[in-house]
């Protein structure tokens, strides 16, 4: 029985182990957290719409219901792939065949310490860490007397104008627009500053113009200032530096202007592309090494109508690995990857939300119940998805939620460990 090392429990890898023929290979999976998460709804964590546990699923628990698949949990610290052994924060694991599927992580564009200094909504440590300085930012504003100082405490800018910065900022306008009056009385809407900066031309670049636009309108009627054209070059001590040398004074910061591919530490730069994605052919494998093979956003295979690789979000990730679970149940290579593309959808606040199928493009309320719809269905486990639903009819029907809650983590012990 061959040994299957599958790196990453993102779509790609919970879908390729759930379709695996385990009477054919023993299965291990490796990823630093023992859940799956729903990332495109980070930002409803972040914004204190849902509790991350709404949105995470115990890999054990789906991984219990097949024999010859194990978890491992640990960060991977070397890729050794003349020895086939991957090792990681606690052990070594050998391989038959090796499967990357271990996504993107924030790209800074060679900012120096950014990733130190601004908020992210990558990951769900992230988000949470995220909404904690959000509230804080709040019930600080709210008690601060100084005119001059409270307006600096609520200043939020959101860089980078793709999905998850519309959809990031446009949950803060929701809040500045509706939650404020109701909440912090203490607060005036003129206080709170919220701006989106994108250094192109337009948001939502990889869609159609059409929804471009419609976000930007959505976004100006929540109280959301956008900057388009506007590149930022700096941040240090709360001074942020734009391209064009002005300089601005910005309390917090959210970071979703790039990604770039995990870093796997031993892994051979010949293979990688840029922003660290490893090069595939259509099977999946990793060009040059025939038992290696990358699945999902870490993986790139140019093409005439993707010359930079697909798109990286969910589809491309649970297509590819449906396609190499076939090809290495069969063993051989018999089914080349197609995708088929299923369109592109962003949300701007409530009833509002831009869709793409090919050239069809809808946005406004229908739009944005089929963006419920499909996130609602597309995450894993009936009691998740019973939770979110519930929530989101509460926000619907209320305009609140209960999960505004300030919890500042422990500090000590130390925990070393778990950064390792």
């Amino acid at each position: 029985m061959e040994k299957l090392v599958i790196i990453g429990g993102g779509f790609a890898g919970i879908n390729l182990v759930s379709r695996i023929d385990t009477s054919k290979y023993e299965v291990k999976l490796i990823d630093r957290n023992n859940f799956h998460c729903f990332p495109p709804l980070f930002y409803q964590i972040a914004s204190s719409g849902l509790d991350s546990s709404n949105i995470c699923f115990p890999l054990r628990r789906e991984l219990h219901k097949k024999k010859n698949i194990t978890y491992h949990m640990g960060h991977v610290k070397g890729i050794d792939v003349e020895a086939k052994t991957v090792t990681t924060s606690y052990e070594t694991i050998p391989y038959d065949k090796l499967v990357i599927a271990a996504g993107t992580t924030a790209n800074f564009f060679g900012l120096p310490d950014l990733d130190k200094k601004v908020f992210g909504i990558k990951t769900v440590a992230e988000a949470s860490y995220t909404r904690d300085e959000i509230l804080d930012r709040l019930e600080r504003g709210a008690i601060c007397k100084d005119p001059k100082r409270r307006r600096e405490l609520l200043s939020f800018l959101v860089v980078g104008g793709g999905p998850s910065g519309v959809e990031i900022a446009g949950a803060l306008g929701e809040m500045k627009k509706d939650i404020l009056p109701r909440e912090y009385p203490e607060l005036s809407p003129d206080d709170i500053n919220i701006t989106l900066v994108e250094g192109s031309n337009r948001l939502l670049g990889a869609m159609d113009p059409k929804c471009s636009e419609k976000a930007l309108k959505y976004l100006k009627s929540l109280m959301v200032d956008v900057r388009l054209n506007e590149v930022m070059k700096g941040y240090d001590d709360k001074i942020v530096e734009f391209a064009d040398g002005h300089k601005e004074y910005w309390e917090t910061i959210i970071w979703t202007a790039g990604i770039k591919g995990e870093p796997m530490p031993g892994f051979p730069n010949e293979f990688l592309l840029r922003n660290g994605r490893i090069k595939v052919d259509e099977y999946n494998r990793v060009v040059g090494l025939p038992d290696v093979f990358a699945l999902g956003d870490i993986a790139c295979c140019p093409s005439e109508q993707y010359p930079n690789g697909l798109p990286q979000v969910a589809q491309p990730a649970i297509q590819g690995a449906r396609c190499l679970a076939h090809n290495l149940n069969k063993g051989k290579f018999e089914r080349k990857f197609i995708y088929k593309d299923k369109g592109s959808m962003a949300t701007v606040g409530k009833h509002r939300a831009v869709l793409q199928v090919g050239n069809f493009v809808m946005g406004g309320y229908i739009a944005w119940l089929g963006w419920m719809f499909i996130h609602l269905i597309s995450i894993l486990g009936m009691r998740n998805k019973i939770n979110v639903l519930l929530n989101w009819t509460w926000n619907y029907i209320t305009y609140s939620t209960s999960l505004r809650l300030l919890l500042r983590p422990k500090k000590y012990p130390e925990r070393r460990h778990w950064g390792d």
